[in-house]
């Protein structure tokens, strides 16, 4: 399964290049809505993308729980998440069902509350 659909990947770029233009006028920074969740079946971790970087497409901001009760925001590589395996050598899958009205700050908070994501 293709991690990203022309879609979704079009959606984290334009999140991108709003964060982007949010910082060259000064704005507060787009608390955004999560566009793709990401996930082992077989080992714990979870991604809930928002953007890429316009820069580099390669590159995605989200919420990262690799399983450790310890999720965190930052950056990931798309093409690494391609080729991460779990313990039964399963690949990173897209939800298919994931929709949310939640924004990232919000399962941010809940995520560091509990030391994992519920989404």
């Amino acid at each position: 399964m293709k991690l990203l659909t022309k879609e979704i990947r079009e959606r984290l770029l334009a999140n991108g290049h709003a964060r982007l233009q949010a910082q060259a006028d000064g704005r507060d920074e787009p608390d955004f809505i999560p566009v793709v969740k990401l996930f082992t079946p077989d080992a714990g971790c979870t991604w809930l993308l928002t953007e890429l970087d316009p820069d580099d497409p390669d590159i995605a901001f989200g919420l990262c729980d690799l399983g450790m009760g310890f999720p965190e925001l930052g950056n990931v590589s798309i093409s690494e998440l391609e080729s991460i395996r779990g313990k039964l050598g399963l690949p990173v899958e897209r939800d298919l069902h994931f929709a949310t009205a939640a924004t990232l700050s919000a399962f941010t908070d809940e995520a560091f509350r509990n030391a994992f994501i519920k989404a």
